[in-house]
């Protein structure tokens, strides 16, 4: 099992890599474009509808609303701190702010959405279609400058991310006691989120020394804390999906690591939280 987790996550970190440096602006977009449809997939299990025709149609349909976006809206050329893409944030951070609720009171927030597949469908819609606008532009971050420049800063969150979600797992198991929320993931710890918090600190500064982010310094107090808050979130809020129909992947196309939304599940959360803290810093 771990030697399948292993040459998996190389793999996809050779994907990555050559996805953010070595692609044209419009296969970016039909990469990211194919991942959030599998992701619609995905989440339209964890909406709890279970005939396949029903779900392809759901999948179908969110691809023509984000093919659409991609198309006639040009996303790329949109600067991360114009109206539209603030308000994008904004709504975004809200649809978290009422996740982070409902991740607080559940079970008993469960009554609100638990026989309503519509409305676990509007998650769906709320949680992916900003991460795929906002990284989309993301990708073309001052690209007249430095064509990479977005390239290294959507690779250093992609990868604070994987440090935080493997420190918290690894340091869990170690050190692991005292449970953080055991009805909806009882596998973590407040001892492994301590240690997740420790190793954010230290990559936001190896990196900020490096010069790869250069927000001001102020933000390097907050900005960790804030980070490794909307990861847990936004693996919280999937695992909450998950248990209430009683699964433990949402899916099975990656080999050792479960489906596509339980790779991306903290970036759909932070993403939305990294663009606000760079479009400040750039005003």
């Amino acid at each position: 099992m771990l030697k399948n987790r292993f040459f998996t996550a190389l793999i996809l970190i050779f994907f990555t890599i050559c996805t953010l440096f070595l692609l044209s602006q419009f296969n970016f977009e039909l990469i990211i474009l194919s991942i959030c449809l599998l992701a619609a997939w995905e989440w339209s299990k964890l909406s709890g509808i279970v005939l396949f025709y029903k779900r392809i149609l759901i999948s179908i349909l969110f691809g023509i609303i984000l093919f659409i976006l991609m198309i006639f809206l040009h996303i790329y050329q949109y600067s991360i701190n114009s109206s539209i893409i603030i308000l994008l944030l904004y709504l975004s951070v809200f649809w978290w702010i009422i996740a982070l609720f409902l991740v607080l009171t559940y079970p008993i927030s469960s009554i609100i959405w638990k026989n309503s597949n519509l409305i676990r469908i509007v998650f769906g819609i709320f949680t992916l279609i900003p991460f795929f606008y906002i990284l989309d532009v993301f990708r073309y971050l001052n690209y007249s400058k430095d064509r990479f420049t977005g390239s290294w800063q959507i690779l250093f969150i992609i990868l604070l991310v994987c440090c935080i979600d493997s420190s918290a797992y690894f340091f869990g198991n170690i050190f692991g006691k005292h449970k953080l929320a055991p009805k909806i993931s009882p596998n973590k710890t407040w001892e492994g989120f301590l240690c997740s918090l420790i190793f954010s600190f230290l990559i936001n500064i190896l990196f900020f020394q490096l010069q790869i982010i250069d927000f001001p310094k102020k933000y390097l107090l907050i900005f960790p804390i804030l980070i490794t808050f909307a990861s847990l979130l936004g693996d919280l809020t999937e695992s909450m999906m998950k248990r209430e129909i009683g699964v433990k992947d949402s899916g099975n196309i990656i080999p050792g690591h479960g489906g596509i939304l339980d790779r991306i599940d903290s970036l759909t959360s932070v993403i939305p939280i990294f663009s606000l803290f760079i479009a400040a810093s750039i005003k």
